[in-house]
């Protein structure tokens, strides 16, 4: 049983910053491929960033530039930084992984407007 724990939304104004952690209990942190995801109001899940076991990242092309995801195994923490927010990334961010099943967080809302 893996549990992740999302932090570090909040509200900002258009072309702030916010950095995203993911806590995941247990051990092996480091062997898994770790995503972020988004859901905006009214629509469906999206990808938007994965890291894999080896430090690749992968980017939807809507935020590449602007966002960076990045781990720390020693810590069992995946960041996500985001720069140059925009009111159509305003959603709630989950915390992604699968080890034999999916494991998801609860999510952290990020609110993006003047």
């Amino acid at each position: 049983q893996v549990q992740l724990v999302e932090s570090g939304g909040g509200l900002v104004q258009p072309g702030g910053s916010l950095r995203l952690s993911c806590v995941a209990s247990g051990s092996g942190f480091g062997l898994y491929a770790m995503t972020w995801y988004r859901q905006p109001p009214g629509d469906q899940r999206e990808l938007v960033a994965r890291i894999t076991a080896v430090g690749n990242s992968y980017y939807a092309d809507s935020v590449k530039g602007r966002f960076t995801i990045s781990r720390d195994n020693t810590k069992n923490t995946v960041y996500l930084q985001m720069n140059d927010l925009q009111p159509e990334d305003t959603a709630v961010y989950f915390c992604y992984t699968f080890r034999g099943c999916e494991y998801w967080g609860q999510g952290t809302q990020v609110t993006v407007s003047s």
